[in-house]
Protein backbone atom coordinates (compact mmCIF):
# COMPACT_ATOMS: atom_id res chain seq x y z
CA UNK A 1 0.00 0.00 0.00
CA UNK A 2 1.23 3.35 -0.96
CA UNK A 3 1.98 5.95 1.27
CA UNK A 4 -0.89 8.16 -0.28
CA UNK A 5 -3.24 5.02 0.04
CA UNK A 6 -2.41 4.01 3.61
CA UNK A 7 -3.18 7.92 4.74
CA UNK A 8 -6.12 7.56 2.81
CA UNK A 9 -7.88 4.18 4.36
CA UNK A 10 -7.00 5.50 7.52
CA UNK A 11 -10.20 7.65 7.23
CA UNK A 12 -9.19 10.61 4.75
CA UNK A 13 -11.52 10.38 1.76
CA UNK A 14 -9.55 12.74 -0.71
CA UNK A 15 -5.40 12.96 -0.18
CA UNK A 16 -4.26 16.33 0.92
CA UNK A 17 -1.80 18.19 -0.86
CA UNK A 18 0.98 16.87 0.94
CA UNK A 19 -0.03 13.19 0.94
CA UNK A 20 -0.08 13.66 -2.70
CA UNK A 21 3.35 15.28 -2.98
CA UNK A 22 5.07 12.90 -0.61
CA UNK A 23 3.93 9.66 -2.42
CA UNK A 24 5.10 11.50 -5.93
CA UNK A 25 8.54 12.86 -3.80
CA UNK A 26 8.79 8.55 -2.44
CA UNK A 27 8.85 8.03 -6.37
CA UNK A 28 10.60 10.48 -7.25
CA UNK A 29 13.09 9.68 -4.80
CA UNK A 30 13.49 5.69 -5.70
CA UNK A 31 14.38 7.23 -9.30
CA UNK A 32 17.06 8.86 -8.37
CA UNK A 33 18.53 6.06 -6.48
CA UNK A 34 18.38 3.71 -9.75
CA UNK A 35 21.49 5.95 -10.72
CA UNK A 36 24.93 5.40 -8.96
CA UNK A 37 25.82 8.82 -6.99
CA UNK A 38 23.03 10.59 -8.22
CA UNK A 39 21.44 13.37 -6.23
CA UNK A 40 18.60 16.22 -6.64
CA UNK A 41 18.21 19.41 -5.41
CA UNK A 42 14.80 20.85 -3.35
CA UNK A 43 14.39 22.86 -6.04
CA UNK A 44 14.74 20.20 -9.02
CA UNK A 45 12.22 18.28 -6.87
CA UNK A 46 9.87 20.66 -5.65
CA UNK A 47 9.24 21.33 -9.55
CA UNK A 48 8.52 17.88 -10.29
CA UNK A 49 6.57 16.68 -7.24
CA UNK A 50 4.28 19.66 -8.54
CA UNK A 51 4.54 18.20 -11.96
CA UNK A 52 3.50 15.04 -11.33
CA UNK A 53 0.87 15.96 -8.96
CA UNK A 54 -0.73 18.82 -10.68
CA UNK A 55 -1.02 20.70 -7.01
CA UNK A 56 0.65 23.46 -7.62
CA UNK A 57 1.28 26.37 -5.24
CA UNK A 58 2.95 29.91 -4.89
CA UNK A 59 3.95 29.60 -1.09
CA UNK A 60 7.93 29.49 -1.23
CA UNK A 61 9.14 25.85 -1.45
CA UNK A 62 11.09 26.39 2.15
CA UNK A 63 7.62 26.35 3.85
CA UNK A 64 6.16 23.30 1.79
CA UNK A 65 8.92 20.50 1.36
CA UNK A 66 10.16 20.18 5.19
CA UNK A 67 6.50 18.65 6.17
CA UNK A 68 6.49 16.75 2.58
CA UNK A 69 10.10 14.88 3.19
CA UNK A 70 9.00 14.09 6.67
CA UNK A 71 6.13 12.39 5.47
CA UNK A 72 8.88 10.29 3.07
CA UNK A 73 11.08 9.74 5.94
CA UNK A 74 8.53 8.02 8.35
CA UNK A 75 7.19 6.51 5.06
CA UNK A 76 10.61 5.01 3.95
CA UNK A 77 11.65 3.58 7.33
CA UNK A 78 7.89 1.67 7.97
CA UNK A 79 8.54 0.09 4.79
CA UNK A 80 12.26 -0.72 5.42
CA UNK A 81 13.88 1.20 3.01
CA UNK A 82 17.00 3.38 3.57
CA UNK A 83 16.40 7.42 3.98
CA UNK A 84 15.56 8.28 0.50
CA UNK A 85 15.71 11.91 1.91
CA UNK A 86 19.54 11.43 1.87
CA UNK A 87 19.95 12.10 -1.64
CA UNK A 88 17.71 15.54 -1.76
CA UNK A 89 20.77 18.45 -1.24
CA UNK A 90 20.80 22.39 -1.61
CA UNK A 91 21.22 23.73 -5.22
CA UNK A 92 24.06 26.06 -3.77
CA UNK A 93 26.24 23.87 -1.57
CA UNK A 94 25.38 20.53 -2.45
CA UNK A 95 24.39 19.59 1.46
CA UNK A 96 21.32 18.14 2.75
CA UNK A 97 19.31 20.03 4.74
CA UNK A 98 18.67 20.44 8.70
CA UNK A 99 15.38 18.34 8.40
CA UNK A 100 17.82 15.65 7.54
CA UNK A 101 17.85 14.81 11.48
CA UNK A 102 14.30 13.55 11.11
CA UNK A 103 16.45 10.38 9.10
CA UNK A 104 18.43 9.86 12.83
CA UNK A 105 14.84 11.10 15.15
CA UNK A 106 12.64 8.50 13.77
CA UNK A 107 16.29 5.36 13.49
CA UNK A 108 16.28 6.33 17.07
CA UNK A 109 19.29 7.41 16.41
CA UNK A 110 21.30 10.45 18.05
CA UNK A 111 21.88 13.58 16.42
CA UNK A 112 24.82 14.36 14.77
CA UNK A 113 27.36 16.88 15.79
CA UNK A 114 28.56 19.10 13.12
CA UNK A 115 27.44 19.66 9.55
CA UNK A 116 30.10 17.39 7.82
CA UNK A 117 29.38 14.69 10.18
CA UNK A 118 26.14 15.16 8.59
CA UNK A 119 27.20 15.24 6.04
CA UNK A 120 29.09 11.96 5.67
CA UNK A 121 26.08 9.94 7.34
CA UNK A 122 24.24 11.14 4.82
CA UNK A 123 26.70 10.21 1.97
CA UNK A 124 26.56 6.58 3.67
CA UNK A 125 22.50 7.23 3.56
CA UNK A 126 22.99 7.13 -0.03
CA UNK A 127 24.75 4.83 -0.59
CA UNK A 128 22.36 2.44 0.83
CA UNK A 129 19.46 3.76 -1.35
CA UNK A 130 21.99 3.05 -3.97
CA UNK A 131 22.52 -0.14 -2.97
CA UNK A 132 18.87 -1.22 -2.88
CA UNK A 133 17.53 0.49 -6.07
CA UNK A 134 20.60 0.95 -8.58
CA UNK A 135 21.45 -2.15 -10.98
CA UNK A 136 24.57 -0.95 -12.20
CA UNK A 137 26.62 -0.55 -9.37
CA UNK A 138 30.44 -1.11 -9.17
CA UNK A 139 31.45 -4.59 -8.35
CA UNK A 140 32.77 -3.71 -5.21
CA UNK A 141 29.44 -2.55 -4.20
CA UNK A 142 29.97 1.37 -4.30
CA UNK A 143 31.25 3.63 -1.93
CA UNK A 144 29.41 6.67 0.23
CA UNK A 145 30.22 10.22 -1.60
CA UNK A 146 29.36 13.36 -0.74
CA UNK A 147 27.42 15.42 -3.11
CA UNK A 148 29.07 16.00 -6.23
CA UNK A 149 29.44 20.19 -5.56
CA UNK A 150 30.08 19.47 -1.76
CA UNK A 151 33.13 17.15 -2.77
CA UNK A 152 34.07 19.90 -5.35
CA UNK A 153 34.00 22.76 -2.36
CA UNK A 154 35.78 20.02 0.12
CA UNK A 155 38.76 19.15 -2.41
CA UNK A 156 39.60 23.28 -3.07
CA UNK A 157 39.57 23.52 0.35
CA UNK A 158 41.75 20.77 0.44
CA UNK A 159 44.18 22.23 -1.90
CA UNK A 160 44.37 25.55 -0.64
CA UNK A 161 45.23 24.13 2.82
CA UNK A 162 47.58 21.57 1.56
CA UNK A 163 49.65 23.95 -0.16
CA UNK A 164 51.60 26.23 2.33
CA UNK A 165 51.95 30.05 1.46
CA UNK A 166 55.09 31.41 0.63
CA UNK A 167 57.40 33.53 2.88
CA UNK A 168 60.25 35.85 2.77
CA UNK A 169 63.79 34.01 3.59
CA UNK A 170 65.03 37.41 5.02
CA UNK A 171 62.01 39.08 6.77
CA UNK A 172 60.31 36.02 7.48
CA UNK A 173 56.43 37.23 6.62
CA UNK A 174 53.60 35.61 4.47
CA UNK A 175 54.65 36.80 0.89
CA UNK A 176 51.85 38.82 -1.45
CA UNK A 177 50.74 36.70 -5.00
CA UNK A 178 53.30 38.84 -6.68
CA UNK A 179 55.97 36.78 -4.87
CA UNK A 180 57.85 40.59 -3.68
CA UNK A 181 58.00 41.07 -0.08
CA UNK A 182 56.41 44.17 1.61
CA UNK A 183 58.78 44.38 3.98
CA UNK A 184 62.26 44.25 2.49
CA UNK A 185 61.22 44.49 -1.18
CA UNK A 186 63.23 41.09 -2.18
CA UNK A 187 61.45 39.49 -5.04
CA UNK A 188 60.75 35.54 -4.52
CA UNK A 189 60.83 32.99 -7.48
CA UNK A 190 57.05 31.63 -7.58
CA UNK A 191 56.45 27.90 -5.94
CA UNK A 192 54.17 26.04 -7.89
Amino acid sequence: MSLGEREKAAGATKPTAQEAWAAAAYSILISVAETYHAVITYKELGEEIQRRTGIRTKALLQNWITPVLGRVVREAHRRGDPPLTALVVHTGDGKVGTGYAEVLTVAGKPPVEGEMEREHHAAEARLACYRRFCRDLPPDGGRPALAPRLQATVERRRRRVEKPPQVCGRCFVQLPSTGVCDSCGQSHSRRE
